[in-house]
């Protein structure tokens, strides 16, 4: 881990002017045997939850947080990854559906007096300014709290003992009963020559001060897959590299269907290959897109990218932006994690935890995505962090629920699910015991402009020998998301088929679809098979 010395002065810089607003711990002898009865070290999302609800049950809380910037100086605000990036990846998305709805605009009776362009600066400047504004608001939620909030990075020197630095290089020891790691994680880089030199992550695609051109986008995992929807959604030209696959942990046959339709909206794709190489060609004059339709002339660089395929063929191909996808690795290492005990998976680097998030070391917890072989989503992390600083301090039992977390995937065409997939659900339970029901579905708003029939999907998966539970539910179409949720709550209570069938719908409303299915994927089959006969 690079030293804070080693950070940029700019950023070190604006980092001092944040540790001004910081909410200062008091320097005094504590009252009891420890300086804290909470010290939470990250400020993740799962990490702010247990700190706000601890300081709520009357305990004397401080939030620990210092990330250092990308590889790129790309800053990182409070609020951790998850926080920040969910916003950033939604805006990312409307931005890419505004200009689809532009189009659709005209079969509505819109007349536009001229020619609707995007102004890439405009959005950047937009998006960071309030990712910036709730950095602020979630310190001022912290003070509101009474949680105590240090600009520095923690360590883990002893039991019940973290030794803070702060951008400075000053240090200072402190001591707490409880210490909770929500140190959250960061994209991953390939070890590949020139990938931290030349590449992006998606925390680094709005730092660019113009749009990134023909970009490769390498990974197929959800954050790749959203990136390129909303680059391509801006009319760039966009390839996507599936390093090593599509959506790994989603449904198989609905992810194949995201890439369909992303397909069809001009991404292209590249397969069974791999990222060997990128470096820098020389520079030459080029007319940049600095603003709204407005060009300038500027020293371009392209990126030559060299790959290889599965049967060892070596290809070269040039590109103005490389941006990584590949996955995310957990934050944990030189927090001390080792020098205390902590135990952490070899092989991820994430730290186990038992059924109440508890570490190793009886006194250290962990939340959020640190945790090994545990799904890891925003709104996961902050339950999380709610219920465990409940069981700590406020007398309630109740532990986190793992299963059942809904995800959603934000590309232009959205897809949320929850529960098993369908692979999953036959390795579980056996595919003589399990019936899936599917169908598409075509939006109504829709309708006017045309857009295809065949692209909107919905599919519950049910374990027959249950009544037909519903273990399963996987939705693809605009605003996945919100139709979701609500099934969510009743596959927590149970949801069955038949309960499924007896709801009543909203018309002319998209979920309704999900009250209506009849259809099975073996129905499917074999009439497929019939056909081909």
């Amino acid at each position: 881990m690079r030293s804070i010395y080693d950070w940029p002065q700019t950023y070190r810089l604006s980092v001092s002017r944040v540790l001004l607003y910081k909410m200062d711990p008091p320097t005094g002898p504590s009252l009891g045997p420890y300086d804290y009865d909470l010290l939470v070290i990250g400020g993740g999302s799962g990490g702010l939850a247990v700190a706000k609800e601890a300081a709520g049950l009357r305990r004397k809380v401080l939030i620990l947080d210092l990330v250092a910037p990308s590889p790129r100086g790309t800053e990182r605000e409070l609020g951790g990854s998850s926080l920040n990036m969910d916003s950033i990846r939604k805006f990312l998305q409307q931005a890419s559906l505004l200009g689809k709805a532009i189009q659709d605009s005209q079969k509505y009776g819109w007349r536009l007096k001229e020619e609707a362009s995007h102004g890439w600066s405009e959005l950047v400047e937009a998006v960071q300014e309030q990712v910036k504004t709730r950095s602020v608001e979630v310190k001022r939620e912290l003070k509101s709290c009474g949680v105590f909030y240090l600009g520095a990075r923690g360590e883990l020197v002893g039991p019940h003992t973290v030794e803070a630095t702060d951008v400075s290089g000053k240090k200072r020891r402190l001591t707490a009963e409880t210490v909770v790691i929500a140190t959250g994680d960061r994209p991953q880089y390939l070890g590949v020559p020139g990938d931290r030199e030349h590449c992006l992550t998606s925390e680094d695609l709005l730092s660019l001060l113009h749009p990134p051109g023909r970009t490769l986008v390498v990974g197929g995992s959800a954050e790749g897959l959203e990136c390129a929807g909303f680059l391509c959604g801006l009319g760039l030209p966009v390839v996507v590299m599936l390093q090593p696959d599509l959506l790994p942990g989603f449904d198989r046959k609905t992810a194949q269907k995201i890439e369909n339709h992303m397909i069809v909206s001009g991404v292209d794709f590249l397969y069974h290959c791999s990222l060997t190489k990128v470096e820098q060609t020389e520079a030459c004059r080029e007319d940049v897109v600095s603003g709204e339709s407005a060009t300038t002339p500027q020293e371009v660089s392209r990126l030559r990218v060299t790959t290889i395929s599965q049967e060892g063929q070596t290809k070269q191909e040039d590109f103005d932006t490389v941006l990584l996808a590949i996955g995310r690795k957990a934050f944990t290492s030189d927090i001390g994690l080792e020098r205390v005990g902590v135990q952490c998976s070899q092989s991820t680097g994430r730290i186990l935890v038992n059924e109440s998030d508890q570490t190793s070391v009886d006194h250290i917890y962990a939340v959020g995505s640190v945790q090994h072989g545990r799904p890891s989503t925003t709104g996961l992390s902050v339950h999380a962090g709610t219920l465990l600083a409940r069981r700590l301090y406020g007398g309630d039992g109740i532990l986190c629920d793992y299963t059942n977390v809904p995800t959603v995937v934000l590309t232009p065409l959205e897809y949320a699910a929850c529960g098993l997939s369908e692979e999953k659900a036959n390795l579980t339970f056996g595919e003589d015991s399990v019936e899936v029901y599917h169908s598409y579905y075509w939006p109504l708003e829709w309708a006017l402009p045309g857009r295809n029939k065949n692209s909107c999907y919905v599919k519950v998966i049910c374990h027959i020998p249950d009544h037909d539970r519903v273990v399963g539910v996987h939705v693809m179409g605009p605003n996945a998301g919100d139709i979701l949720q609500g099934f969510v709550a009743a596959m927590k209570c149970g949801l069955t088929k038949r309960q499924l069938d007896a709801t009543v719908g909203i018309h002319p409303g998209s979920a309704q679809v999900l009250s209506s299915l009849t259809q099975t994927q073996r129905m499917s089959e074999a009439l497929l098979m019939r056909g081909n006969c």
